[in-house]
């Protein structure tokens, strides 16, 4: 609820500091005036009572909460499962009962057509049809703006044409067109209807003032005013009591002024409607209603089409059936407010907002949609990508969020780095989703924590040294407890995935929400492995076969051979230890999701292409020679693509390599870089990012260089670029048949481009071309 009812003018304030699934956002200064700034703005965009007790409603029975604006615009559930509400109109709510609603005549016109009592009146444009009206209807009569709301511009127990002439200029100051109609006599009652019931009645009562002898009508009015539970607008349970004209107007009627002095006991009435809004009190009348009365609400509300309806009732007395009493209905709300039953003046406190919220979400639904989280140093996008492809094999529409881009199943709809917390909402957001897989990267998290609330399948797949130094996270253990987040946020009945070789993930379990699942690459089950697997957990490893290695999943004491190795493209046969790693991940967040075994294995034979994993291990054999590409941008991920490299490796070609990173990595971290190419690769290609992320123009190359230098690398095959391009020509120039190029892109797809339209040279350059080179 933090991150999904907090106010924009919220996000981003600074000197504070936000708890967010047990990680801390670091203190900046200034907090006293960031409190004062916070309490301000919650006074300003606080939730109404009314969308605030739908929220709190929807938040008990799980329902995730999420606010759509700074105002009352609330999305409660995710995806397809989605419905939207403000205030009381909801995504249920017919625009055109809104608009019958809102056309007083026409709803009178509708009530009495179907034999619903209503008094009679005629809309009139000028004060002589008003007076007019009157003679004909008989005093007393009320006028009121035809399209008027909260009260404002009603006038009451109007007996000469001198009232009435007064009636009209007031409510034409709201309407051109105004309604004079017979008055009722009796109490005035808000009746409650929620999906075709009632559900509350409350007795309004006008705003008012009683003597006490000595104090005068101001006096009298300021002490009302000091009551606790009066504040502006809705913020309280009654609204402060204004003085203006139409009060001034009001008392002059009775010969009273704000000086006056009301005896001891005398009733002063300060506003004709009885609105709340305008300073009116309840009092709870729900258990007294006549079952004919609550019969004539329930079908005033069916006839206008509204889902919630407020419909205004007087009666002498409710307890008793208006067609035996007189009154009836005198108007129909759309979008009535809650605050008059919720915390009534008097009476017992209703509880509407649960059948608000059942009528939306029937039979304990929560509007939920299976949401996946993936973080890690290496492999987020690979296995986001790879369980959003097992999902779609499953027939979900998925929603999927990942370092280059927002994708709803084949579209993308967004480009660039997506994987912090603003991408996840807009996935949840979107109609059309089923399914939500969410790349969740550290920066997000530390930034904003995370774009929901809880998650069904967690997964943290390692913690390697990368973004060290950044926003206060100096180690390993700090990254960790970034990441832990994620699984820390996985609801009661979900499963956290863990990976078991990496010894800062094994100790997450420990905090982890719901069932654990363990993935390992090791040979031989390890002692928690084992034991976890013997006491019916969920493990998925990769076991030695006949041929080759197998991944098997364990479950509730079975176990469950599901494919070789070798069967996965992406692990290009096997060799790819880090895509075995992700794919063992990828399958235990899908099973326990509940996807079944057969459709994984399907699924995962199918994966492989750019399009499904683009800048991830991507291959291209057309050239002569192989080109494969890895957003290897850390000293861990270019270790496990040099590792590939190694067991790749053609026999009597050469491996050309592109290195890069991103400027905001430590300098040791890129000297590393270098260290790890020049053991490897025989031609280096160093070029810089398109962001240095404050590094000057040049120095990303020179500290890797400095690392290739370190490994005694001849200095005549290291080659500097800066353009991410023209280094990628450069390699594919040098590049002879049988050769190896590894590229680290930044610019994925124009990198990918630029490797197929490559032209090869014609065999009769190729001796110039390498002797130019070398």
């Amino acid at each position: 609820m933090i991150n999904a009812l907090l106010p924009s003018e919220l996000r981003g304030v600074r000197g504070l500091h936000l708890v967010h699934g047990g990680a801390r956002l670091p203190d900046v200064p200034n907090g006293g005036a960031a409190v004062d700034a916070v309490r301000r703005v919650v006074e300003r965009s606080a939730l109404g009572p009314t969308t605030g007790s739908l929220a709190q409603e929807a938040e008990r029975r799980g329902i995730p909460v999420m606010r759509l604006d700074d105002f009352s615009l609330l999305q409660l559930g995710h995806g397809k499962r989605q419905q939207r509400l403000r205030a009381s109109i909801t995504g249920r709510t017919s625009s055109i009962a809104v608009e019958i609603a809102g056309d007083k005549d026409l709803t009178k016109t509708l009530l009495a057509d179907s034999g619903l009592p209503v008094p009679r009146g005629e809309v009139v444009r000028s004060v002589e049809d008003a007076t007019g009206a009157a003679e004909r209807l008989g005093y007393p009569v009320v006028t009121k703006p035809l399209d008027g709301n909260h009260g404002r511009g009603v006038s009451l127990d109007l007996r000469t044409p001198e009232a009435v002439r007064a009636g009209f200029d007031h409510a034409a100051e709201r309407s051109r067109r105004v309604i004079v109609e017979q008055q009722f006599v009796g109490e005035d009652h808000r009746i409650l209807v929620i999906g075709g019931e009632v559900r509350a009645v409350a007795q309004r009562v006008p705003a008012h003032v009683v003597g006490d002898g000595s104090a005068s009508i101001a006096e009298l009015i300021e002490r009302e005013n000091r009551d606790p539970r009066r504040g502006s607008g809705h913020e309280r349970t009654m609204t402060r009591i204004e003085v203006d004209g139409q009060l001034r107007a009001i008392l002059a009627q009775s010969g009273l002024t704000l000086e006056s002095v009301p005896e001891d006991g005398c009733w002063v009435r300060l506003r004709y409607a009885a609105n709340l809004s305008t300073g009116g009190t309840a009092i709870d009348r729900t258990d007294h209603i006549h079952p004919e009365n609550a019969a004539i609400a329930r079908r005033a509300a069916l006839i206008i089409g509204l889902d919630v309806a407020g419909i205004d009732f007087i009666a002498p007395d409710i307890g008793r059936s208006v067609r035996e009493t007189g009154g009836g209905i005198i108007e129909v709300n759309a979008a009535p407010g809650f605050r008059m039953h919720l915390e009534p003046f008097e009476g017992w406190a209703r509880d509407i907002a649960r059948p608000a919220i059942e009528t939306l979400f029937p039979d304990g639904a929560t509007g939920r949609i299976p949401i996946l989280a993936i973080t890690g140093t290496n492999g987020k996008s690979t296995t986001t990508r790879t369980v959003g492809h097992i999902l779609r094999h499953c027939g979900y529409t998925v929603g999927m969020t990942s370092t280059s881009g927002i994708w709803i199943n084949d579209d993308r709809i967004m480009e660039g780095d997506c994987s912090g917390p603003r991408s996840a909402r807009m996935v949840l957001r979107d109609p059309t989703v089923e399914a939500a897989v969410l790349e969740t990267a550290r920066g997000g998290i530390l930034r904003e924590g995370l774009g929901f609330e809880l998650c069904d399948v967690g997964a943290v797949l390692n913690v390697q040294a990368d973004h060290l130094g950044l926003k206060e996270v100096e180690t390993l253990e700090d990254l960790a407890a970034v990441k832990s987040v994620v699984v820390e946020s996985v609801r009661r009945e979900g499963c956290s995935v863990l990976n078991a070789d990496d010894p800062l993930t094994l100790a997450m379990a420990r905090h982890a929400g719901g069932r654990i699942a363990w993935f390992s690459m090791q040979d031989s089950l390890s002692d928690v492995v084992r034991q976890h697997v013997s006491a019916g957990g969920l493990a998925v490893v990769q076991e030695p076969a006949s041929i080759g290695n197998e991944v098997v999943l364990y479950d509730n004491g079975r176990r469950l051979p599901l494919m070789g190795v070798a069967e996965i493209p992406a692990t290009l046969g096997g060799l790819a230890a880090f895509n075995i790693q992700n794919a063992l991940a990828a399958v235990a967040m899908c099973y326990a999701q509940g996807i079944p075994p057969p459709v994984i294995r399907g699924a995962l034979q199918r994966f492989s292409s750019f399009e499904q994993s683009p800048g991830r291990l991507n291959v291209h054999d057309g050239h002569g020679f192989r080109v494969i590409m890895d957003y290897a941008h850390n000293p861990a991920g270019l270790r496990a693509l040099c590792d590939l490299v190694t067991k790749l490796r053609p026999r009597e070609g050469r491996v050309i390599g592109m290195v890069s990173t991103p400027g905001d990595r430590r300098d040791d971290d890129m000297r590393e870089l270098g260290r790890i190419a020049g053991r490897v690769f025989d031609v280096v290609v160093l070029r810089e990012r398109p962001d240095g992320r404050g590094r000057a123009p040049g120095e990303v190359m020179r500290l890797i260089a400095e690392g290739v230098a370190a490994v005694d690398f001849p200095p005549e095959r290291l080659h500097q670029v800066p353009d991410e391009i023209e280094a990628v020509d450069l390699c594919l120039g040098m590049a002879h048949p049988g050769d190896l190029v590894v590229l680290t892109p930044t610019s994925v797809e124009a990198v990918w481009s630029r490797v197929l339209a490559f032209t090869p040279p014609l065999p009769s350059e190729l001796p110039r071309q390498a002797a130019e080179v070398v």
